[in-house]
């Protein structure tokens, strides 16, 4: 199973409108919206987890691009977190 990073989230959105949004092309195993550490608030990107690489793949063809409160949103497979330094 692969993890989707997807980008561009209207800032209104949250875990539960993330995963209902995704269950469209799939099973959802978790969705998580990263919010900012200090206000709460949303910072305009998430990850979802599929419960089949089928999924995975039909979750990117059908949303990447796929317009939510007229912004196109960013979905591919997430890449390991880079050490900074």
């Amino acid at each position: 199973m692969a993890n989707l990073f997807i980008g561009n989230l209207p800032y209104s959105f949250d875990d539960q409108k993330l995963t209902d949004l995704f269950a469209q092309a799939g099973t959802v195993v978790s969705a998580k919206i990263i919010t900012d550490k200090y206000s709460g608030r949303s910072r305009g990107f998430g990850f979802v987890q599929m419960s089949s690489d089928e999924e995975t793949k039909a979750a990117i063809e059908k949303f990447n691009g796929f317009q939510v409160d007229a912004r196109p949103l960013v979905v591919n497979e997430a890449r390991p977190m880079q050490p900074r330094n």
